[in-house]
């Protein structure tokens, strides 16, 4: 992906880039920084050195944000530098619970609830300054909470609702766990993008001897939420696709109120000696996805790719370690756009996606107020990836 042929980039920027990583999204903000540097360091333009293109070229598109906490817990915002007229892109990881504060002595982990509420802060100190405001939030905040079962809360319908009353105009996410979501928003712009093509570059760059056709490979949803990913990858790769539907017993009820799984029903095709990839949304315990790579084992699956755009691991990595040994799984693909404990970089079946370059992109394009959707539909990146790699196969026989 070449960003000097996005499209027409000779339009004038909306304003002067900003980027306010949160401390939870530091690492990913820093290398998001880097891309755009790399790029527009070279970048010419007729009348460049106008004002029209004040600020275009910095070291660094980093705007610094503090979010200390007073000994009671409470927290506020202060923007380290005048950000009037810029167009701000704010980053924040909800999920990143790898962060502490202190209050009345004690170390609290942060959660989303925390980190949800220090991005209201960054938007408060902003104070209606800027030119415009967009948050780049990976994993949406309260997105498994997006619709209502008997008397419960919209939560994440009622944080969209908020950030655009504070002044929020564009929302970017991955993934959305149900992408109707942004029905809570209309009038404001809302993009779930899917990590689809960064999983197929990964997975071919890492692993050798892949037939993709339909005889050798497919791919796999581990329920029905699912479905569309996969159907949406099988169609681009051109291979089959399965789907296992959990049939519940709903004759009894576990204490957290659920329905027990009576059983794991498999539809689709014979899938002996293929080679697939199993995709989810997240990755939470993990202990369905390797529930559903065993049955497909026992199906005389082949090779198990488990690709999973948000890798929680809420119970440790104890359990793919032993799933791996037992050869229930082959490789295990997630993604740095939520935190990634070290552990898991260091295991010799993890393949980490990189998603800073693409999301780089989004941010340059929108800075020069350009349609996205070129870089949201990635079918043709991932034929051609796909194809570069079979040739590179025929090659070496």
């Amino acid at each position: 992906m070449n960003p000097s042929s996005v499209k027409d980039l000779s339009t004038l920027p909306v304003g002067r880039l900003g980027l306010i990583p949160l401390e939870s999204c530091a690492s990913l903000g820093q290398k998001v920084d880097a891309w755009l540097n790399r790029w527009r360091t070279v970048r010419e333009f007729p009348y460049g050195d106008s004002f029209a293109y004040s600020g275009y070229k910095r070291d660094s598109y980093i705007i610094g944000a503090s979010n200390p906490r007073f000994g009671s817990g409470e927290g506020k915002c202060t923007i380290l530098e005048s950000v009037r007229g810029d167009d701000l892109y704010l980053m924040v990881d909800v999920c990143n619970y790898s962060l502490t504060y202190k209050m009345a002595g004690y170390s609290n982990l942060m959660s989303p609830d925390d980190h949800y509420q220090d991005l209201k802060r960054v938007i408060g100190a902003i104070g209606g300054k800027a030119r415009r405001i967009n948050v780049i939030m990976p994993y949406l905040y309260e997105s498994r909470q997006d619709k209502r079962d008997t008397r419960e809360s919209l939560d994440c319908a009622t944080a969209l609702q908020e950030l655009v009353d504070m002044g929020v105009e564009n929302i970017i996410t991955f993934d959305a766990h149900d992408s109707r979501i942004q029905n809570a928003t209309p009038l404001n712009g809302f993009e779930t993008v899917q990590p689809s093509y960064q999983f197929i570059k990964a997975l071919l760059n890492n692993v050798e001897g892949l037939k993709i056709d339909n005889e050798h490979f497919t791919v796999i949803s581990p329920d029905e939420g699912s479905m569309s990913r996969a159907i949406y990858l099988s169609s681009v790769m051109g291979v089959d696709m399965g789907m296992f539907y959990q049939r519940l017993d709903y004759s009894r009820r576990m204490p957290n109120g659920r329905h027990p799984i009576a059983a794991y029903e498999f539809l689709g095709a014979d899938v002996t000696g293929k080679d697939m990839i199993l995709i989810d949304d997240m990755i939470s315990s993990g202990n369905t996805v390797l529930k559903i790579a065993e049955l497909l084992k026992e199906r005389g699956a082949n090779r198990i790719f488990i690709c999973s755009t948000f890798g929680f691991f809420t119970d440790g990595l104890d359990k793919f370690d032993e799933a791996h040994k037992n050869g229930v799984f082959d490789r295990l693909l997630t993604t740095n756009l939520v935190y990634q404990m070290p552990e898991l970089l260091t295991k010799p079946y993890y393949i980490d996606c990189d998603m800073s370059k693409y999301i780089a992109l989004i941010i340059d394009t929108l800075n020069h107020d350009l349609s996205v959707s070129h870089l949201l539909n990635s079918a043709d990146r991932i034929k051609k990836s796909i194809a570069n790699y079979t040739a590179n196969q025929e090659a070496q026989k």
